[in-house]
């Protein structure tokens, strides 16, 4: 089941019927209450959330949705006419997995979708499975197990796909990943056109590590036209 929370009546009676008629089970909401009174009864697989919305707006639903145990692991894309980079590292540091901009093709929404839905399943049998050991690379040590991130000494607090990232990264230190790369192994996406995802995420994730120790950032460098890589620190 997916729930998409979107107060334009037009736009999320046509995405609820895209999903419908791609095979999934869908459900649109105008308001803030309507969502969370379903999510008591029926916890989704994945939610949808536009940010503009006339009384909680979708960053607080998220910041709600992530604070609540019954949800908090859920895959979150928002879905918003606000398309400024300020916008989608806002709602990236709420917790969201994804982010698309209006407007938006309903392939590419599908695609997303189960590209999500199956990075989903596969961190759950990865999590049932024989735990990996953790990596350390520089200051940086990553349990998988755990899914904790410390740098420095200090906790650092990242969202799903971030994690994912760093992890990505810190498996193939050393060797440059695409961006397309990291589409398919963090996204679960072959193509998706045109996108700033793996880069919005990159730069959130160095800000991050840069706030717990100085000069953490650096250790993810990019490689111009090409990707990202994780230095080897001798």
């Amino acid at each position: 089941m997916i729930y998409y929370v979107e107060d334009d009546t037009n736009i999320r009676d046509l995405t609820v019927y895209a999903l419908k008629q791609a095979g999934f089970e869908a459900r649109g909401f105008a308001h803030a209450d309507e969502f969370f009174a379903a999510c008591r009864e029926e916890v989704p697989e994945l939610i949808l959330l536009d940010i503009m919305l006339p009384d909680v707006d979708g960053l607080e639903i998220l910041r709600r949705v992530r604070a609540d145990e019954s949800t908090s692991t859920l895959p979150v894309m928002m879905l918003t006419a606000k398309g400024t980079e300020y916008d989608t590292v806002c709602g990236l540091d709420a917790g969201a997995d994804d982010y698309l901009a209006k407007p938006f093709g309903m392939m590419e929404l599908v695609s997303r979708v189960n590209a999500l839905l199956r990075r989903a399943q596969q961190q759950a049998q990865a999590t049932a499975g024989e735990p990996e050991g953790e990596l350390s690379v520089g200051p940086i040590v990553l349990s998988p197990a755990a899914r904790t991130v410390v740098v420095g000494g200090t906790p650092v607090s990242l969202t799903l796909k971030e994690f994912d990232l760093l992890h990505a990264l810190m498996r193939n230190r050393g060797h440059v990943l695409t961006r397309a790369q990291l589409l398919e192994d963090v996204w679960g996406v072959t193509y998706v056109g045109e996108t700033r995802t793996v880069d919005v995420h990159i730069q959130t994730l160095r800000q991050k590590l840069a706030r717990a120790k100085e000069g953490a950032d650096l250790l993810i460098g990019t490689v111009r036209g090409v990707g990202y890589c994780l230095r080897v620190i001798e």
